[in-house]
């Protein structure tokens, strides 16, 4: 396998203190940023393509990963959760605002002997 894509992102939830939120947008913040033609160009199959995310929030067990893993859009899906993120406390609104960020890397099993520079 190899590491074809990198992709970052940022989420937040500002009044829900919901981690598994924050999470998700994170993940969709960093498909903001990218586009997968690579596979339509090069005739790859999505299918094959392993997706591992990584998710820095501050209670990394507070993160549903099965439900983040479920709003990728293609592939095999990993999610773990990290420790990372920030919780900002709002003493006024008796709140904690969550930041969540994610880390979205595509590997694919590619063959080097089938690619050559031309």
């Amino acid at each position: 396998m190899h590491r074809l894509i990198l992709e970052m992102g940022m989420g937040n939830d500002l009044y829900g203190m919901d981690y598994t939120k924050a999470a998700k947008r994170a993940v969709e913040d960093a498909f903001r940023h990218s586009t997968l033609s690579i596979f339509k160009s090069l005739n790859l199959d999505a299918n094959k393509m392993h997706v591992k995310v990584t998710v820095g929030v501050f209670e990394p067990d507070k993160v549903d990963c099965k439900a983040v893993a479920a709003i990728l859009p293609r592939g095999i899906s990993e999610v773990v959760s990290v420790n990372g993120g920030q919780n900002i406390d709002d003493p006024l609104n008796n709140s904690v605002h969550i930041i969540a960020t994610a880390a979205i890397e595509a590997y694919y099993p590619i063959n080097q002997s089938d690619w050559k520079l031309s």
